[in-house]
């Protein structure tokens, strides 16, 4: 019998399946504390609820990236097979670009679940960032990218339908600072992110484009890392009101309250169980369930809420974990 996914998402299944959390740290210390976290999460859960991305480019001193990058490459190389760590470069028009993918991705092309690329602005970016990987061998590696300005946002979907490129994460703080004060310090607040016309819009038209092309969409920093109901707040809203799948993590408190926020609730869970145990029954075909239809589009989305579920290391009713045994679902 064909698994939920290949029957339910078709070509869909083929998009990659991100835990919701991405954690950043560019200090040794706070690197190697991250991927000790993130190995204790791993035995706590089962699983890898969330990505770990070693910073290059906030991370390195002037005049030390060829430093950082060997260091960057001897914690990487340290992580577990369970583990999903990932690196962000120096951006491709930085003089350390070319060094640091031939040192990192060179070095890595095996253990990384993907490089991360800032300030991309156009489709010509990833183009290079895509030569540059193949110059060191590491043609297996996705890229994801950061979406920081205007004119990147402007174009999008050129650059999420680029087929590299796995997923899209927005860059709050420089999308605001590039607008050379138009919009106001709060509009980088975890409120304010969310009210603002002209960040909240590049935050749809990235979610827009990553949904129209099968990518990942992921939301901004909450910069407020020691409020946890912000944070919380933030995250649901991001998930809930504006489409994103992911989210990033600059603090360690900070990634529980992801999970939780993009977690499905456990009547949810309930629900979605039940309604794919009778869609599979069924074989796919319309039923009727609780006095409603539901068919091949329901399905979808019920089968998606389960995912969601697993991403987040929501507990899932014994008949709904045989899904999740076999780890390439």
């Amino acid at each position: 019998m064909k698994h939920p996914r290949e029957v339910l998402l078709g070509a869909q299944a083929a998009t990659a399946f991100l835990p919701v959390c991405d954690h950043y740290s560019g200090v040794e210390a706070r690197m190697r504390k991250s991927l000790q976290l993130q190995a204790e999460m791993i035995e706590e859960f089962g699983a890898c609820v969330f990505d770990v991305t070693l910073d290059c480019e906030d991370g390195a001193p002037v005049g030390g990236e060829a430093d950082h990058a060997a260091m960057v490459v001897e914690l990487a190389a340290l992580a577990s097979d369970k583990a999903r760590v990932a690196v962000r470069v120096h951006a491709v028009d930085h003089p350390a670009f070319e060094s640091d993918m031939a040192i990192i991705a060179g070095k890595l092309a095996r253990q990384l679940s993907h490089i991360m690329i800032p300030k991309v602005d156009s489709i010509e970016d990833v183009i290079r960032a895509e030569q540059a990987l193949l110059a060191a061998s590491a043609g297996n590696l996705p890229l994801h990218v950061l979406i920081e300005s205007p004119l990147a946002v402007r174009n999008a979907f050129e650059i999420a339908a680029h087929p590299r490129v796995q997923s899209l994460s927005f860059g709050l703080m420089d999308f605001v600072s590039s607008h050379g004060g138009a919009i106001p310090a709060d509009g980088m607040s975890s409120q304010g992110q969310f009210t603002h016309p002209l960040v909240v819009r590049a935050k749809l038209e990235i979610a827009s484009a990553c949904h129209a092309y099968g990518k990942v969409p992921s939301h901004c920093v909450v910069t407020e890392f020691n409020d946890s109901v912000a944070m919380i707040l933030a995250a649901r809203r991001a998930s809930r009101e504006l489409g994103y799948t992911r989210m990033w993590s600059i603090h360690p408190n900070q990634i529980r309250c992801i999970l939780e926020a993009f977690a499905p609730s456990e009547s949810e869970i309930e629900d979605a169980t039940r309604i794919i145990a009778a869609g599979a029954r069924a074989d796919w075909a319309p039923i009727s369930f609780d006095g409603k239809l539901h068919d091949r589009a329901s399905y979808r989305y019920f089968w998606q809420v389960l995912e969601r579920a697993h991403q987040t290391g929501s507990l899932l009713p014994i008949d709904a974990q045989a899904y999740f045994q076999d780890a390439s679902h």
